[in-house]
């Protein structure tokens, strides 16, 4: 029971700090993650949202490079 609540545990703060990632590179980081996509709109930034919450720790390392190649 303790290892079923430690993996539970784990997954919603993996979650937590992917959705709070995601939600500042979709607002704010995508454009310094992709200058060369342009404006996106709401309906597109929504789109990425699950995406970036599930790569958040890519995301983030790509988002502090500022774009450069993996």
């Amino acid at each position: 029971m303790v290892v079923a609540w430690i993996i539970v545990a784990g997954a919603s703060l993996y979650g937590a700090l992917g959705l709070a990632v995601a939600l500042g590179f979709v607002t704010v980081g995508l454009l310094r993650a992709m200058p060369h996509a342009g404006p996106m709109t709401w309906g597109a930034r929504l789109l990425v949202l699950p995406g970036a919450t599930v790569l958040w720790p890519l995301i983030l390392r790509r988002w502090i490079a500022g774009g450069t190649a993996p």
